[in-house]
């Protein structure tokens, strides 16, 4: 019953696409009302805005069992590929930016607040420390030399001697996403609530450096996280936003539909109740092929907490 709905909702929400590019009466008409988010039914022109639907109160007593996981997801995945895609400016496909760069717009445009620096959510972070942590400024040492040998350097050295490295959509191909299944024995359902997304990328002070020996430094392509965002305050931007459709390019899949409905392949990393509580490659170290079986165990713990439910 709930796919059929969720196939209903998705057809719905593409029929109303496809209305706009069908009636709308020139390529100008239709570019001012996607970029505006309206639509045309008949004569009148609409919001196609939506209000995701609120998550539901869960009393704690009515959680039977429950397990926080921490996964990582993979664009370079095929199945994740939606979350990359990217497509700034079509005519007639539907206007989609990656999961990371909505995410990054809206914490700089203050679209949404709750965004953090680690996955405890203990520390916020602001617009300008964001832009920060994604821009690296290097000065080559022909500028130092200028500079020391006491000459004012021209804005033209300046610029040809001055690099500004960023972490762009580009180099961003790994999310984490943490979240928790729980049985609402009120319902007598196992659900998933997504609480956190980050995204993962290079260090832009680390990019392209070279040691003495003229090898890249250790650790110079390692992944950070660049910032958490609490993902129920996110809903609304992701709603709004939608993902690349290969199968129906017309039909609307938001992105928090995807997220909801866990139509992603992803590898859990860490979760409040596996095998040796904690990070999984802190108590299975140096062992890349355990760390993918002890992820499917705590997989395999998940599926059989709702079996369990059953013979409760």
């Amino acid at each position: 019953m709930k796919k059929y709905i969720s196939s209903l909702l998705v057809l719905v929400t593409g029929f109303a696409f496809s209305q706009t590019i069908l009636n709308a009466s020139s390529p100008e008409e239709f570019r001012q009302m996607r970029a505006e988010n309206m639509r045309k039914v008949g004569d009148t022109v609409i919001s196609n805005k939506v209000t995701p639907l609120e998550y539901g109160f869960v009393d704690e007593k009515d959680i039977l069992k429950s397990m926080m996981v921490w996964e990582i997801i993979d664009m370079n995945d095929k199945i994740n590929q939606p979350f990359y895609y990217d497509n700034p400016d079509g005519l007639l496909s539907k206007t989609t930016r990656s999961l990371y760069q909505i995410l990054l717009d809206a914490a700089l445009e203050g679209k949404i607040e709750e965004v953090y620096e680690d996955e405890n959510f203990s520390t916020k972070s602001t617009p300008e420390g964001i832009r920060k942590k994604l821009e690296s400024v290097r000065v080559d040492d022909e500028l130092i030399e200028i500079i020391n040998s006491g000459v004012t350097p021209t804005e033209e050295q300046k610029r040809q001697y001055t690099d500004l490295i960023r972490t762009t959509t580009d180099k961003v191909k790994v999310l984490k996403i943490m979240g928790m299944w729980f049985i609402d024995k009120r319902d007598g359902q196992m659900k998933y609530r997504p609480l956190g997304i980050a995204a993962m990328g290079p260090d832009p002070t680390s990019i392209g450096r070279i040691g003495p020996d003229g090898q890249p430094l250790a650790g110079a392509d390692e992944l950070v996280d660049l910032f958490w965002v609490y993902y129920p305050k996110a809903r609304e931007i992701l709603a709004n936003n939608y993902v690349f459709n290969r199968k129906n390019s017309s039909a609307d899949l938001s992105f928090d539909d995807v997220i909801n409905a866990r139509r992603f392949s992803s590898i859990i990393y860490k979760s409040s109740n596996g095998l040796g509580d904690g990070v999984i490659k802190d108590y299975i170290p140096r062992d890349a092929d355990e760390q993918l079986e002890e992820s499917q165990k705590i997989k395999d713990q998940i599926l059989q907490m709702e079996n369990d439910m059953w013979n409760y």
